[in-house]
């Protein structure tokens, strides 16, 4: 039997079990700041995608986003974790959000940070697969390229340390990484279908939160959502993409108030 390579994960804490969702290009320990206070009031699992931190590279038999939610769900069932809360940022919503949808009964509550469930308009598209298909062709970032993309997702507010942990880690990226997992992950994310219909299909309460300064997800893309599902939406002052490494303390207290009332 064919039996799927795991996620390499953290679970920490005890209490009601939030699954954390990454960005695309960075791992679990984006979530570092947060894991460390939520771990106080909650169990806190947070596994790194496919090809990104210590995971494995993208499996074979995942290839669109839906996939990556059920194999989220197969690493909760796994840890025997019948209910629990979902929060994703950036290409974390945009699985979380079809777990949600694909598990009502077990997610119990949503919160979609820095993250858009339709599709790319044709332009962003074409643009993000002329970035992609150059770092296959190259099987490096080219510096140029480096630079642009660290620039995508953080501001002047981001602390130097993250910027430089950033840089260093999409420069010693190996070639067989980046054209086996890197590339088409990001193919999958840029290349979505437009799910917004989904949201019909998710019954749980959700949180809706962007960072003012977000670049490739402006907060327009939340509050359409949000309005869609008729929930809250957040606007993050002084944040960008990675919006929970920015304004930490800000992120940290909405994700405890929202998950504290909704468990």
């Amino acid at each position: 039997m064919h039996t799927m390579p795991t996620m390499s994960f953290i679970d920490t804490g005890t209490g009601f079990p939030i699954l954390l969702g990454h960005s695309y290009l960075f791992d679990k320990s984006m979530w570092s700041t947060q894991i460390e206070v939520l771990a106080k009031h909650f169990r806190v699992i947070a596994p790194d995608l496919w090809g990104h931190g210590e995971s494995p590279a993208l499996p074979g038999s995942t290839s669109s986003l839906k996939d990556i939610a059920a194999d989220h769900l197969h690493l909760m069932d796994s840890l025997n974790i019948e209910h629990f809360a979902v929060v994703g940022l950036s290409v974390g919503g945009m699985w979380g959000a079809e777990l949600a949808a694909m598990a009502p009964k077990r997610v119990k509550s949503l919160m979609l940070f820095d993250t858009f469930i339709g599709n790319e308009t044709e332009e962003a598209r074409e643009r993000y697969f002329a970035m992609l298909n150059a770092i296959d062709a190259a099987g490096m970032l080219p510096q140029p390229l480096l630079e642009y993309v660290v620039s995508q997702f953080y501001s002047r507010y981001a602390a130097p340390s993250d910027v430089q942990q950033l840089t260093a880690w999409l420069s010693s990226l190996c070639t067989e990484r980046l054209r086996t997992s890197i590339v088409p992950l990001g193919k999958m994310i840029f290349g979505r279908p437009d799910h917004m219909a989904i949201l019909d299909a998710i019954t749980c309460p959700v949180h809706i939160a962007t960072g003012e300064l977000d670049l490739p997800r402006p907060p327009v893309e939340g509050r359409l959502m949000a309005e869609k599902l008729g929930c809250e939406f957040t606007l993050i002052p002084k944040a960008a993409h990675i919006s929970n490494r920015e304004n930490p303390d800000f992120v940290t207290t909405l994700i405890i108030d929202f998950i504290t009332r909704h468990q």
